[in-house]
């Protein structure tokens, strides 16, 4: 199989993968039922294509879609409390075109950023086994190397933070895993050049306990401009 040689075509890919049986039925049995709340829905249930700017030089890196909110309307971080904290910070940032994400017809345009993550499916409980991630591992491998002005990488969460040192290992960097510690707002610059900035996943667990707030996220996003050398811009309404 040839590999893809553009965004358009690795998202084609990506929206046609089987590679994982137990993630692909759990997203058919979910759009299949709909949550109430979303009866009228036409449940997007395959894996979640990437979006953003092609010439991003920033990555938002993702744990994998939410089974009501990406998994409905097939797009990162939209339709759910995680992506309803995200988005409005991400404009307040200058990287999104509008606060609110709601469907992949809903004008959203980002400037700057690419959105993507480890895992592509909605996983039952939030949590893709070794092995699916593994599965997973080759699309960011690919999109990554198509993101030819990338310069820093924003981790939402531990497990995307893991999968980026993944990344780096098989790009052959040396990676010595003691040496990279998980923390809200470590930057580290790694091998291949790339700055990590890590920061708490904007799940509801974190942001209704105040684990994350508005600004320490605004914060992050704000350094990852500055790093990538885009013009800092916040909008008002912080």
């Amino acid at each position: 199989m040839t590999a893809p040689t553009n965004l358009e075509a690795l998202n084609a890919r990506i929206v046609a993968c089987e590679l994982c049986p137990r993630l692909r039925a759990h997203c058919t049995e979910i759009a299949r039922k709909r949550r109430r709340a979303y009866a009228d829905w036409e449940y997007w249930g395959r894996p979640v294509p990437s979006f953003g700017d092609a010439k991003a030089r920033v990555l938002a890196l993702g744990l994998a879609p939410g089974a009501h909110g990406s998994n409905r309307t097939g797009r990162p971080f939209t339709g759910d409390g995680s992506g309803d904290f995200l988005y409005p910070v991400l404009h307040a940032a200058g990287l999104a075109s509008q606060a609110q994400a709601t469907a992949r017809d809903d004008g959203m345009k980002l400037t700057g950023l690419w959105i993507t993550s480890v895992g592509r499916c909605a996983p039952p409980g939030n949590k893709p086994t070794p092995g699916e991630l593994r599965n997973c591992a080759p699309w960011l491998d690919a999109e990554m190397g198509l993101l030819t002005e990338l310069r820093v990488v924003v981790c939402l969460g531990r497990i995307a933070f893991d999968g980026l040192l993944g990344h780096e290992a098989r790009m052959g960097h040396t990676i010595r895993r003691s040496e990279y510690v998980f923390a809200h707002g470590a930057e580290t610059r790694l091998p291949s050049g790339l700055i990590a900035i890590a920061s708490y996943h904007p799940s509801l667990q974190n942001t209704n306990t105040g684990r994350l707030t508005r600004e320490m996220l605004l914060t992050v996003f704000e350094r990852a401009r500055k790093a990538a050398g885009l013009e800092t811009r916040r909008h008002e309404g912080r």
